[in-house]
Order: structure tokens, then sequence, then C-alpha cells
């Protein structure tokens, strides 16, 4: 007779098993650790010697979390959104949509620190759990939506990298004959040396590089007093003005709460116990604060081209670096002034290292094959890709700023409707989370939840959208030239796709 507390063979079999994969992972992972210490390839011992980071999506260790410093979230979003392209997304209120300045200012301030929000709270995972922002995705939107969300982001990740460098070759290329790939690839070089070096390098250049640019902006500010071209415009009613609102509040979402797929990767390094409080509300003023004085500086600077032609005729013919060229240069500073628009130029490295720092470990996160190859690797391969993008979309940079910006907008919607819904109504907070085995798919969502939440987001996106190549359905009843309600829509729409699977998914799979 055999004893009750005997399990079946089975279920012996099962235990078994599961230990013996336990133990396999276990011995992959001192393997990989080791690796770490003195570099698997080529690529990884040549970045050893120059102290880079090798580390790719695998949990970093407590004992390897030595960022004690808690104004890394403070300071690590400071610099970028100081850059010549914060200030380029402020000029699109006035000279793109036809906004006057006091409406810019509402929607500036209101969704820069809505936008900042998101990100803030993705930031308080990296140092939680140790672990990338895409890898985390799985948890939030299952296996198979996980990691569509980590190709997304690669491709925002090149693409945004493209966009964001084009007013800072337009500001070296009106200083002289520079030619728009020579200023490109100026820029990207520059910017893979730093990314390249990894989570120290990044930190510790986004900790000081604002400085330059605020001093500079401090002149810019001047200087458009002592112009007398500001004026606040005339507000105005009616559908079409509702839709260029609604579309300019698309493109500063967008540019504020676009880093809210690769937030956690800039915070593995900071010790488990770091107050989340303290980490998002670091992150939430650092974003948003630099936003709001470089967006709304753009702004006043774009209101300059109603009053004077030829400030006009100087945005029309070089867009932004045209614009402050006539603001810094033209009747003083001279020297001083070209000195300023070759900072001022430099500025989107900052803005463009956060990105190709994480492309690398958004491929790593598609494919457990992919991850294989050194994310030093993967980080060149992205940078000389956006390259290759940015010098065509050169000649049309105000309509792609504003397309880019709205569909980065569009797919951060979506993510932010499936993980919130996930976070707090399925794992009820950081206590329903087990990531001590994160690469394994059992311990995961199968991600039918996650795939329906991306559809009905999409079935939104196609309904609200309002982009020069496409106009959507709702987005004509705001006049000619639309407007766009896409990513508020698809927040709600990939909430309710979600939640309609979510509870047969966690049912008849247990996950």
């Amino acid at each position: 007779m055999s004893s009750p507390a005997a399990k079946p063979l089975a279920d012996v079999s099962k235990d078994d098993s599961l230990e013996s994969e336990r133990s396999v992972e276990v011995v992959e992972h001192d393997e990989r650790e080791k690796e770490l210490e003195v570099g698997g390839n080529f690529l990884d011992r040549i970045g050893l010697k120059f102290n880079a980071e090798i580390r790719g999506v695998e949990r970093v260790p407590e004992d390897k979390r030595v960022d004690r410093n808690w104004t890394s979230p403070l300071t690590m979003f400071l610099s970028p959104n100081m850059s010549i392209a914060a200030l380029s997304t402020g000029m699109l209120g006035p000279t793109y949509y036809g906004l006057d300045f006091r409406t810019c200012v509402l929607i500036i301030v209101f969704w820069s620190i809505i936008g900042a929000m998101p990100v803030g709270f993705y930031a308080t995972f990296g140092a939680k759990f140790g672990l990338r922002q895409q890898i985390l995705s799985r948890y939030f939107a299952g296996n198979v939506m996980g990691r569509v969300f980590a190709l997304f982001n690669v491709i925002s990740c090149c693409g945004w990298n493209a966009v964001n460098i084009l007013p800072s070759v337009q500001m070296l290329a009106s200083l002289g004959p520079l030619p728009p790939w020579a200023g490109c690839l100026i820029l990207v070089v520059i910017t893979c040396i730093v990314a390249l070096l990894g989570y120290k390098a990044i930190h510790l250049y986004e900790r000081y590089s604002w400085i330059p640019n605020f001093i500079i902006y401090l002149v810019i500010i001047a200087r458009l007093t002592m112009s007398g071209n500001f004026t606040w415009g005339h507000m105005k009613g009616g559908k079409q003005e509702a839709g260029n609102v609604l579309t300019f509040i698309s493109s500063v979402f967008g540019f504020t709460a676009g880093w809210s797929p690769s937030s956690a990767d800039y915070f593995v390094y900071m010790p488990s116990d770091t107050p989340s409080w303290k980490i998002f509300s670091c992150m939430v003023v650092g974003l948003s604060l630099p936003c709001i004085f470089t967006l709304i500086l753009g702004a006043a600077c774009a209101m300059g081209t109603l009053t004077d032609p030829t400030w006009k005729q100087a945005f029309d013919d070089g867009s932004v670096g045209g614009l402050v060229n006539m603001i810094l240069n033209i009747n003083n500073l001279h020297g001083f002034g070209k000195f300023c628009m070759v900072i001022l130029g430099l500025s989107s490295i900052a803005n463009n290292l956060p990105g190709s720092y994480s492309l690398a470990l958004a491929v790593q996160a598609i494919w457990s094959p992919l991850a294989k190859f050194p994310r030093l690797g993967w980080c060149l391969i992205g940078n000389f890709v956006s390259l290759a993008l940015a010098i065509p979309a050169y000649y049309v940079f105000s309509e792609t700023m504003s397309n880019f910006l709205s569909i980065i907008g569009y797919n951060v919607a979506i993510y932010i409707g499936i993980s919130f819904t996930e976070h707090y109504i399925y794992r009820r907070g950081f206590k329903g989370y087990d990531v001590s085995d994160f690469n394994n798919r059992k311990s995961i969502p199968v991600g039918y939840a996650g795939i329906s939440g991306f559809l009905f987001g999409v079935a939104s996106t196609v309904l609200s959208m309002n982009q020069t190549w496409y106009q959507s359905v709702i987005a004509r009843k705001f006049g000619p030239s639309g407007g766009d309600i896409s990513f508020e829509l698809n927040i709600a729409f990939a909430f309710v796709g979600y939640n309609l699977v979510r509870p047969f998914e966690k049912k008849y799979f247990g996950r």
C-alpha cells in the first residue's frame, strides 16, 4: 500500500524535469557571468579594454548594481530634452499647426508632464528587477507581443535617431557648405562611440551636457527679446483649430512618452531597494521640466516668423537651423553666434544616446539567438542604419518630425494600455512578478491577451490617426487638415481588447 504522501510517477518526473531545467539555467547563468568578466568574443574583449559595458539583456545581479546615485533618474533625460530636437518640436506648434503662443504653452506644460509619467513608471522596474525594458514587455504583453514590441522599439530607436539629427545638421549646414551626409555622419559616429561605452558613460554625458545648451538658450532668449519680433498671436476657434491642437498634443506626447519602451534600461544598475517613489518623482521632474522649457522657447522663436518676413524666409529656407542662425548671427554676435550654433548642433548627441543604447538591447530581446551577438555589435549596426535613414529624411524635415513623433505616440499608447492593465489589475503591483526565470517561456503569459490588446489598438489607430500620407475617418471630422486623437483612443482600445481575453488566458493557461 503506497504512502498518502507519495506523488504519482508522472508528477515526480515532472518535478525532476523542472529541477533539471533550473540546474541547466543556473550553470548557463554562471558561465555567462564569467564571460562578462573576461569577454566571450572579439568585440567584447575590445570593449573591456576601453572599460565599456558588454552586458546585454541578461538580468543584472544584485551585487553588480552599484549605481546608488539617486539623481540618476533626475539627470538621465535632462540633456536629451535640452537638445535642438526639443526646440524644433516646439517650433512645430506655430509653424506647422498654426497655433498661437498661449495655446502652445498650455499644450506643452500639460502634456509634457503627462507624457513623463509613464516613463517614470517604467523606470522603477529597472531598479526593482534589474531587467531591460523589452524583457519586461514579455511580462506585460506575453511572450509573442513582448517580442513584437521589442521589434517596434528597434524601429522607433533607429527612426528617431535619424529624425533627431536632422535639425542639428541644419544648424551646422547653415554656417557653411557642409553636405548633409557629412553632418549626419559626424553626429552618428560621435553618438555611436559614447553609446558603445554603455551605462556609465551615458549617464555621465547626460548629467553635464545640458549646461552649455542652457546657457545658449539664455542667449537666444535675450536676442529674441531684443529683436522685438515675438508676438502672442491670436487664439482661434473652430473645428480646424481643434484638430491642430489635437495633432500638436500627439507630437508633444510622443516626444516625452516616447522614452517609455526603453525607460527601465537606464536604471538596471540601481539597487532593488531604491525607493520607487524617488525614481518616479525624479524621472517626471527631470524629464518634464527641460521639455517644458525648451519646447516653449521653440514656440516663442517660431512666433517671430509671423511678424518678420526675413525670419519667415530663413525658416522656410533652412528650417530650424535657418531660424536660429537668424536669431544669433544677424546684426550681432557673429563669431560667438556661430560657436553657439555648433554647440547646439552637437546637442542631438545627448538625445540620441539613449536610443542608440536601447536599440541594441531591444534587438537581443526579439529572439534568443540574436542575444548571442554582442550588444556592441548591434549598437554599431543600429547607428549606421539610422545614418542611412537620416540623409533622405533631411529634405522633408518638418513633415518627417511631425509624422514620426505621432507614430511613436501610437505605439507607446498601446504599450501603456496593455502594461498598466497587466500591472495593476492582474499582477496587483510588483509582488505579482517572478523574474527569476525570465528566459523560460513557461513563466510568462502566453500572449493571446497581448495580441488582442495590440490589434484593438491598431484598429483604433486606423480609425483616428492623422498623417500627411493617411487621414482617418475620425481625423477628417476636424476639417481639411484633420486632427489626431489616436493615442488617447489607443490606450482605451488596448485596455478593452486586453481585458476581453486576459481572464480566459489566466484561467486556461494559469499564467
